[in-house]
């Protein structure tokens, strides 16, 4: 049975969007909230106690969505999870933690910078450029994880002027062109809120080719004067509605729009023109929505207590044995929306440190194959079950080497 986590989610972006504030940004509560998930067996005790107040559920079940999310990747997100630690980093309670990851779960030595780099653009189509927290020598271990999207509308929008935002639009003197809903293929509606009074939603949907999944991109504008984390908790809500509705129908809790005044106000006009019409009663209703491009680019400290990562600093502690090490949180997010598409990616990572180790001496040799040297080619043939096939550890090839070339020309260069 799949479990809901989408009011825990929400209860989470609402402490997330709080800590960011109201200037223009985009993040990932999700990319955040697995992290503090895939710490859960092995926190104890009041840390435990912490950790399920910032999840908004219990450990168990965080735990448990989490390897559900990450064991079948949804056909238009890609997610990857991964933890590193430095060479050395080695406890039973650590490798016992270790054991309880997802099976998709990259682990290994702890990269250096152009790795972390080069796993973040990897994971996230190129869309995040570098990994969100800096690799020091006193960086003991990184827990990290990448959340990507590249969609393209099932309809896209048309093109609008930007004085159509509405007299009372602050961009409609900044902008010449914004987008309109076209007639048929998104939703829009109007609706109460729980927190943001009544708001206006547009709905946008992309799918896979066979229509097995999708993902719906819910925008949710409220009067004014509003609280932007009232209006966020909003949009949660009306994307939950949205889900629940059958396709291409709007939410049951949408207000009729001739329960509303003709005119115009702060989020629609409303006029009243004669139709043909097959509806019961004959009256028919019909919305569009005006909205523009966006784009935005944010990086966010995540060590705010409410947001749990000092728990997971504390979990890591104690599988370390290590008092009080220091801890960096961060994540990197982009998103773009436009008349054709929506991209959006989020790194979010976790470092754990510790002071600087003792002054000593280290002996490093550089290997020199400067004359004439061997080399043999043996077949390696590991099972999961501890047993070994026939294969494993059989010399397939052998040489001697006496003639060496040159480096070809072609690979003088960086690939």
């Amino acid at each position: 049975m799949t479990t809901d986590i989408s009011a825990p989610l929400a209860r989470y972006a609402d402490r997330l969007h709080s800590v960011i504030g109201d200037g223009h940004h985009v993040a990932s509560p999700l990319g955040a909230w697995l992290l503090l998930a895939l710490a859960c067996p092995a926190a104890t005790g009041a840390t435990r106690t912490t950790l399920e107040e910032a999840l908004g559920t219990d450990a168990d079940t965080a735990t448990d969505a989490a390897h559900a999310l990450l064991a079948a990747p949804h056909p238009l997100v890609s997610s990857a999870t991964a933890f590193w630690r430095r060479r050395g980093i080695e406890t039973a309670d650590l490798d016992g933690w270790q054991g309880t990851l997802p099976g998709s779960t990259a682990t290994g030595s702890l990269p250096d910078q152009a790795g972390l780099d080069a796993w973040a653009r990897a994971h996230t189509h190129g869309l995040i450029e570098t990994f969100p927290l800096t690799v020091t020598p006193q960086v003991l271990l990184v827990l990290a994880s990448a959340l990507a999207t590249r969609v393209s509308w099932a309809e896209p929008f048309e093109v609008a002027p930007a004085d159509a935002l509405g007299s009372g639009s602050v961009w409609a003197g900044r902008l010449s062109r914004a987008l309109r809903s076209p007639e048929y293929g998104h939703r829009c509606w109007i609706a109460d809120s729980a927190r943001a009074g009544t708001v206006v939603v547009h709905a946008a949907s992309a799918g896979t080719a066979e229509d097995a999944a999708g993902l719906l991109v819910v925008s949710v504008a409220a009067a004014p004067d509003v609280p932007a984390g009232d209006v966020l908790a909003a949009a949660h809500e009306m994307a939950t509605a949205a889900v629940g509705a059958p396709e291409h129908e709007l939410p049951a809790r949408r207000r009729s729009l001739f329960d509303l005044p003709l005119g115009e106000g702060p989020l629609w006009t409303l006029r009243e023109e004669p139709t043909r019409t097959f509806a019961r009663d004959g009256r028919e209703e019909r919305a569009r929505a005006l909205l523009p491009c966006w784009s935005a680019t944010s990086r966010h400290e995540l060590t705010a207590p409410e947001l749990g990562f000092p728990a997971v600093r504390d979990v890591f502690g104690e599988l370390l044995g290590a008092a009080g090490p220091e801890f960096e949180a961060a994540q990197a997010a982009v998103a773009r929306y436009g008349r054709y598409g929506f991209e959006a990616a989020a790194v979010t990572g976790l470092a754990l440190a510790v002071g600087l180790p003792p002054e000593g001496v280290a002996r490093v040799a550089e290997l020199r194959f400067g004359h004439p040297y061997a080399v043999v080619a043996v077949a390696t043939d590991s099972r999961a079950d501890g047993t070994s096939g026939p294969w494993h550890g059989v010399p397939v090839f052998s040489a001697w080497v006496a003639d060496p070339e040159e480096l070809p020309e072609a690979d003088v260069a960086d690939r």
